[in-house]
């Protein structure tokens, strides 16, 4: 990273991956700000509020009795007090069932906003590509 912004959202990143490998939603709860808007994989189409954050956050550990999380060529510009972040995500591991997972690569922003001298997210949008033809979301490609 080029400057001091950039490392400390780096750096915010590498939390949430930290967060998710060990499932505490109380660390996640401290990188995300308290009216963050997210536009996530899973359904509705938007989730407002550190509380639905959690709760998306929570689902995926329901459903994963193991899991892995690795973020690749992530690109952070950051100001004095808004930042963005953007790269490509996957969520893999074992299920509760058992069954062994790759996940599938998602493209990821993030945007941060510097309150009361930290870096927290108040955005961030999850997609998949789809495919115009059939309109149904492509999963299987790699960065």
């Amino acid at each position: 990273m080029n400057t001091p912004n950039e490392a400390a959202v780096a750096g915010k990143i590498d939390a949430i991956v930290e967060a998710l490998r060990a499932k505490d939603l109380d660390h996640l709860a401290t990188i995300y700000a308290a009216d963050v808007v997210s536009f996530d994989v899973e359904p509705p189409l938007q989730h407002v509020g550190l509380a639905a954050k959690l709760k998306n956050w929570e689902k995926v550990f329901t459903v994963f009795q193991a899991l892995d999380y690795e973020v690749r060529d992530l690109e952070v510009t950051a100001g004095q007090d808004v930042a963005f972040a953007h790269g490509f995500g996957r969520l893999s591991g074992t299920l509760v069932n058992g069954t062994a997972t790759n996940g599938m690569w998602v493209r990821a922003t993030f945007c941060f906003r510097k309150i009361d001298g930290e870096w927290l997210i108040v955005h961030d949008q999850v997609s998949v590509p789809f495919d115009l033809a059939s309109g149904k979301g492509v999963a299987d490609l790699e960065p």
